[in-house]
């Protein structure tokens, strides 16, 4: 069979995702559990990758009784640097699907004068997902089709003062993304950016957040899941987060300094 030039389009859609195995990085967060029980609704095998083996085996084998599908944990620690690329390498076989969840809010304040704080943060949140991301899409653009989704945040939208460690790092991690669609687009492998507003996890406990603009877990997962049939690019969700954050980027700067956001 002749092989494939990178130059050819190949339009990818969900009815060429046969296997039907995916990989959920950071598994373990609310909206990453959510996601787990919709594709394991639907039959898809999952492996669930993040720190904490003993809750990714309890929750694999809760979605494997459930739901009659195979789940299987993976230990994956995204602070591992070049460990991360060996232990996606390891897999038996290639995820046609990967949504990555993974992602830490710390306290702002702490960051600015903590170099552990402030590492935690852009490694969690950028380095490392583009460490667990790039073998996965190599793996994808030699399969030639395939799917990449990955949560961003509309923090990375603009910068603010509450949390401008947290937003520079999803603001590189979208840009990130943006070109790696631009690159697979040609080998037939999809890439969504996730861009949640407000969301009810164990995460934002405590805080106040509002009713209207605030998600729960499964909401999010859903729209995941349309987008990717879709083959969306860039998603936010809840959907008014779009214009939400439309209006907070064209605000000027002289003015923008000036809020408390």
């Amino acid at each position: 069979m002749a092989k494939r030039k990178p130059e050819e389009k190949i339009q990818p859609h969900t009815s060429q995702l046969k296997k039907k195995q995916a990989l959920i990085i950071g598994a373990s967060s609310d909206m990453a559990v959510a996601m787990s029980h919709l594709l394991a609704e639907q039959g898809w095998n999952l492996i669930l990758a993040g720190r904490n083996i003993k809750d990714l085996r309890e929750q694999s084998s809760d979605l494997g009784i459930r739901h009659k599908i195979i789940a299987e944990p993976l230990a994956l620690d995204l602070t591992d640097g070049k460990g991360i690329a060996k232990k996606i390498q390891s897999l038996d076989g290639v995820p046609e699907l990967t949504v990555c969840f993974a992602g830490i809010m710390q306290d702002e304040d702490q960051a600015r004068t903590n170099y552990e704080t402030a590492e935690r943060i852009l490694t969690t949140n950028y380095n490392g997902v583009i460490h667990a991301v790039n073998p996965i899409a190599e793996m994808l653009k030699k399969e030639g089709y395939g799917v990449i989704a990955v949560v961003s945040s509309v923090a990375g939208d603009r910068g603010r003062q509450s949390n401008y460690h947290y937003g520079s790092a999803k603001a590189g991690l979208t840009a990130y993304l943006s070109g790696l669609r631009n690159y697979l687009y040609s080998y037939g492998v999809h890439v969504l950016t996730i861009k949640p507003g407000f969301v009810r996890t164990s995460m934002t406990e405590g805080m106040p957040l509002p009713g209207p603009i605030t998600g729960s877990p499964e909401k999010i997962a859903r729209d995941i899941w349309k987008a990717i049939r879709k083959k969306k690019n860039v998603i936010y969700t809840l959907w008014m987060w779009r214009y939400i954050m439309m209006i907070i980027r064209n605000i000027p700067e002289f003015v923008f300094k000036r809020l408390k956001l």
